[in-house]
């Protein structure tokens, strides 16, 4: 069965995140803090981790780190109320997968985590750990989701759109994104529409 190791210091947290995985049949293990979570990590191996960002004792970026060089391949989501694209690069460039932003909202919660685990059982066992990511903070297998949800808009996309069409975090998409622009896989231009200041659109070549 499907286990969640859980990495939060707030109880009352935990135990949210304890029962909404337990809604979707999936185990949990709990740690209050990241070297609690790294000791569960190694004993527990867990399929997917939620770290909180702000903890005592080790962060949760260092906590990221920290996981990261035990697993390539396991997705580790972080908790945050954090939305600024400068903290979520820095969480994507320490290996972490995605974000759940807080207050949680158990449906997106548990589609995200549904993408994640349907990533890491596509891709286990067909990789080797150097493989996993194209660049630093930049997975295959996430890459490719983006892409192919991208290849279904003939109309191109925006930003929420496609947030909306790979149930990734928003901070997470535009990182993919720009990765994207930059190597000319994909093109934007942006949408005056009606009303309202414009919006880039995504499309791909």
């Amino acid at each position: 069965m499907t286990k969640i190791l859980i990495i939060d210091d707030e109880e009352d947290i935990r135990y949210t995140l304890k029962e909404i995985c337990s809604l979707s049949g999936w185990n949990t293990c709990e740690a209050v803090n990241g070297n609690m979570g790294l000791k569960l990590f190694k004993k527990e191996r867990p399929d997917l981790v939620l770290v909180d960002y702000h903890m005592p004792e080790l962060d949760g970026l260092a906590t990221v780190k920290a996981l990261r060089k035990l697993s390539t391949e396991v997705p580790i989501i972080v908790l945050t109320v954090d939305e600024r694209q400068q903290v979520a690069d820095t969480f994507l460039d320490a290996g972490a997968s995605d974000f759940a932003l807080k207050p949680i909202k158990a449906p997106d919660l548990i589609s995200r985590l549904k993408v994640h685990l349907s990533i890491l059982k596509s891709t286990q066992g067909q990789v080797e750990d150097d493989d996993v990511y194209t660049v630093k903070g930049i997975s295959k297998a996430t890459l490719k989701l983006v892409v192919d949800y991208l290849k279904t808009c003939s109309n191109g996309a925006s930003i929420e759109e496609i947030t909306d069409g790979v149930c990734l975090a928003y901070p997470t998409v535009h990182r993919y994104l720009m990765y994207l622009v930059d190597r000319g896989d994909i093109l934007v231009q942006a949408d005056y529409g009606k009303v309202g200041r414009p919006k880039n659109r995504y499309y791909n070549k």
